[in-house]
């Protein structure tokens, strides 16, 4: 367990060192937020607020996996592995969307198509190497099986496994580039799933059917729980310490390189730890702003008439009068409310099976 203690501290306080330099460094060459014009009149004060802070819990949740396995004398896992690879090569797509946004000054950064390409190679490659690396009990990091709390039903074979990740990879990456909109409120929400699946990762790993104590038991069929643990708790740790720098009033933003590696890193770790569907209730947040867009759109094509102020849905609430604390505080709060049910639903799953 002291993986996870360390990955955490480690992560917290490189960012909360480095995120300063990568603040004066991306002030120095002039890469400031780029801000659309339709947006709510008050973001336009943040135009020029250094942007691509991603970079900085990106590379801080790499160092401090690495160094958490020098320091512990543990040998990294596929698991582990593929769920940093997965944020990498996301917050890399995102990278280049930002990049562009700035030194071209194109609000809208890589195009459609190239923006999606890129997402489906960094998926795709996630999604097959994740039915590789069987361990010694046959255990992949990913299952061909759906999963709520654990497996349920029948294999959907290989191709309709990468559809499906695709998908959670796809949903997740935009849910958290939607909600990427205020001061902190994407970095916070995030915080609160990462810090559930330190939660999940341990208890699995304490059940797990590898563990001859546990075995032959109720226990969940998961390969590398604890290293799993091990990368949310560093991924925790260090968006806890870039939200110190990224809350209102924001000194840097996570950008699209963020927001993309972020959501990436939730989908990679739902798939690797069979929790799935679960997914939708712990990233609560992120699901409700995703769905305000979709009847947004939905209702204005069909109708002509649009159900909100403006979309994504926090944007509504501002154009209501409330201000960007508030949203974000009561946000939150809706959040944590969502993880604390996810929670609540798992722990009773593990009753269900007891």
């Amino acid at each position: 367990m002291n993986q996870i203690l360390f990955a955490g501290v480690i992560g917290l306080l490189l960012t909360l060192i480095g995120t300063p330099l990568l603040i004066k460094f991306l002030a120095r060459k002039g890469y400031g937020q780029f801000i659309r014009d339709d947006g709510p009149r008050e973001h336009h004060s943040k135009r020029g607020t250094p942007t691509m802070g991603g970079i900085a819990f990106i590379l801080a949740t790499l160092i401090a996996y690495a160094l958490t396995k020098v320091i512990t004398s543990h040998s990294p896992t596929v698991s582990g592995l593929l769920v940093l690879f997965l944020m990498a090569g996301m917050g890399l797509v995102g990278f280049l969307d930002d990049y562009i946004k700035i030194v071209k000054q194109r609000s809208l950064g890589l195009r459609a198509k190239a923006k999606m390409a890129g997402q489906l190679i960094v998926g795709i490659a996630f999604a097959v190497l994740a039915l590789q690396f069987s361990d010694t009990r046959g255990q992949t990091p990913a299952s061909t099986k759906l999963s709520f709390t654990q497996d349920f039903g029948w294999s959907v074979g290989p191709v309709i496994f990468v559809v499906w990740a695709l998908f959670m990879i796809l949903a997740m990456s935009n849910g958290v580039n939607l909600t990427d909109g205020l001061d902190g409120l994407a970095t916070g929400a995030s915080v609160m799933v990462f810090g559930a699946y330190v939660f999940i990762g341990t208890w699995q790993h304490g059940q797990s059917c590898g563990n001859p104590l546990t075995a032959g038991a109720a226990c969940y069929e998961v390969r590398d729980p604890l290293d799993l643990a091990v990368v949310a708790s560093a991924l925790m740790g260090s968006c806890f310490g870039f939200l110190w720098w990224n809350t209102s009033p924001a000194k840097i933003f996570m950008g699209d390189t963020g927001s993309l590696a972020l959501g990436g890193a939730l989908a990679g770790l739902a798939i690797c730890s069979r929790t799935e569907l679960l997914i939708a209730l712990l990233g609560g947040l992120f699901v409700l702003i995703t769905m305000s867009v979709v009847i947004q759109v939905g209702s204005f094509k069909l109708t002509g008439k649009r159900v909100f102020k403006m979309a994504p849905l926090q944007h509504h609430f501002e154009l209501k009068g409330w201000s960007e604390v508030l949203v974000v505080v009561r946000f939150w709060i809706i959040q944590g409310l969502c993880v604390a049910v996810g929670l609540g639903i798992f722990y009773t799953g593990w009753l269900a099976i007891k």
